[in-house]
């Protein structure tokens, strides 16, 4: 009952902020999208963390015109998104350096005209990459955010990202009040080429989770709580990491993934959910013909990435990113 009253007295603000919908059915419809951008660094040195290959006179040869090319082509492709539907309310994405890019892909490409905001994290990865969450205020209004650090140091483990959890409200018209509570996380866990030492890393961050996922069922005044987490796990969905989860996998099961790996495809990018979240299908990954290579002479298409090595190639991302369409119970 507490939860009603409480948002039954802030519910005229965040309806006026959220604004208004027409009553077509699609009204309560939440985009979601996650995406691993590939490395989206500035052409500035950030002191204290390793980013010289990313730099005009570094090893990639980093310069403006190609920062100011990759901002441009991922706001074309989050615009594109809504060719079948509603812009994403949400977008989780990895690979991102700093407040700078995430500034300049919300106010200086054509997302600026939509009112993207953001928030993100300031972990202690040693090349200073984050994760963020972009979002539309007119379709969620974050009511707290924090960064969840992994322990790594503390069990002689090299600094990994941090985990971003926002809580949130949305419009619902299943809740008297007219708004629901939406609870957010976006991970990237470590990478699968650390050997031995990045296994435990990885099994490190995914026990971080899903603890930060057991503390957000515990605390809430939701019997359920409507919980979307998403992010690059750098692990196939039937990987041991998911047992320890209440959460559903919304991978599509006839899509061959959203990375590919000497021609092999695989899903290492996830949305999860609660089961008081409902999609009305699974996730898929996007796959736009500027996304993705000419098939090779074995037929397969890979997503077209910014570098092959160190050598531009001109490309968004060695990923492909995934929208899901949701609806809270």
């Amino acid at each position: 009952m507490r939860r009603v009253c409480v948002l039954a007295l802030i519910a005229p603000l965040l309806l006026s902020t959220l604004g208004a919908h027409e009553d077509n059915g699609s009204e309560d419809v939440l985009r979601i999208m996650e995406w691993n951008v590939e490395n989206l660094f500035d052409t500035i040195d950030d002191e204290g963390f390793r980013d010289e290959e990313f730099l005009p006179q570094g090893e990639r040869r980093w310069t403006s015109y190609r920062y100011w090319k990759k901002l441009s082509d991922i706001s074309k492709v989050i615009v594109a998104t809504a060719d079948d539907g509603p812009l994403p309310a949400i977008i989780g994405l990895c690979e991102v350096e700093n407040d700078s890019v995430l500034t300049a892909l919300t106010r200086r490409s054509i997302l600026r005209s939509l009112g993207y905001d953001y928030v993100m994290t300031h972990s202690n990865d040693a090349r200073g990459v984050d994760v963020a969450m972009l979002y539309l205020p007119t379709c969620f209004r974050p009511l707290e955010q924090r960064d969840v650090r992994i322990p790594s140091a503390d069990h002689d483990l090299p600094s990994t990202r941090d985990i971003l959890y926002v809580k949130g409200l949305v419009r619902s018209h299943s809740q008297p009040a007219g708004v629901d509570t939406l609870h957010v996380v976006v991970v990237h866990l470590p990478s699968r080429l650390g050997g031995q030492q990045g296994n435990r890393n990885r099994a490190l961050a995914a026990k971080t989770l899903w603890s930060l996922v057991d503390s957000i069922t515990a605390t809430s005044v939701q019997t359920v709580p409507a919980i979307v987490l998403m992010g690059d796990f750098n692990a196939g969905g039937k990987d041991r990491i998911f047992k320890q989860s209440s959460l559903l996998l919304t991978d599509h099961p006839q899509a061959l993934g959203t990375y590919c790996y000497r021609g092999v495809w695989q899903w290492i990018d996830h949305i999860l959910i609660s089961s008081s979240v409902i999609s009305s299908s699974p996730a898929l990954p996007l796959s736009l013909p500027w996304l993705l290579e000419a098939p090779n002479s074995s037929g397969v298409q890979m997503p077209r990435r910014t570098f092959r090595g160190d050598t531009y190639h001109g490309g968004i991302s060695d990923h492909l990113p995934l929208v899901l369409d949701l609806r809270l119970k």
